[in-house]
């Protein structure tokens, strides 16, 4: 198993908007709730995007905070919606010996058949399924072969999914989790063809006249 991802937060008392002065001197804050009283606390920039990067949100991560270690889940993270700057984030304390409930990922893995890829192609019909497993147990995503697909009939469901110890998949294992899209070269060429058909002679269109160029136009 790799190393948990380690970060250091101090407490803080600054909230409200105050909290933009913490941010002018590169400190996130941050609370942090789910096992007692909600903590407030502050996180230096660099360090928290690191850990993010690494963790996102489905890794644990050791919060050190005055000699005490809090295991936490990054929950809601809030950026600012046109720097990406991050604001605040919410961190939720897990009990290791408890169960959580989490939306997983799916990604698409693999090739398809070159008789199907010839017709189109696949995608997700779903982006994420619910899991429910030990925090110790947590996985980032789950994979979705799409080389079981023989033919463009062919529907990768939840029951279907690969399974991974100590995960249990909460969504309906009769949903389906892939769609096949056929590819519309064909469909395109005969409707151009079809407008050419029946498109007006060029000396029988009238011409109204010529519109005008469109102009363009704390934190």
């Amino acid at each position: 198993m790799a190393e948990r991802v380690n970060i250091s937060a101090e407490s803080r008392s600054v909230t409200g908007k105050k909290v933009k002065n913490l941010r002018k001197n590169n400190l996130i804050p941050a609370v942090i709730y789910g096992q007692s009283e909600p903590l407030l606390v502050q996180i230096e920039r660099g360090e928290l995007r690191r850990a993010l990067r690494r963790a996102g949100t489905t890794e644990l991560i050791d919060v050190q905070i005055n000699g005490d270690t809090r295991t936490v889940l990054a929950r809601e993270i809030q950026q600012h919606v046109t720097r990406g700057d991050l604001i605040h984030i919410d961190f939720f304390e897990v009990n290791l010996l408890e169960k959580v409930t989490m939306e997983v990922t799916l990604n698409l893995v693999g090739e398809l058949l070159g008789s199907v890829r010839t017709l189109g192609s696949v995608a997700l019909a779903q982006q994420f399924v619910e899991v429910e497993c030990l925090p110790t147990d947590l996985i980032s995503e789950i994979q979705v072969d799409v080389s079981q697909i023989q033919t463009p009939d062919d529907t990768i469901y939840v029951r279907d999914l690969p399974q991974h110890e100590g995960v249990e998949v909460l969504t309906d294992p009769n949903v389906a989790v892939t769609t096949f899209e056929y590819t519309r070269l064909e469909e395109e060429e005969e409707e151009e063809e079809e407008d050419l058909l029946f498109a007006p002679a060029a000396d029988s269109v009238e011409v109204i006249g010529k519109g005008k160029e469109e102009e363009e136009e704390d934190f």
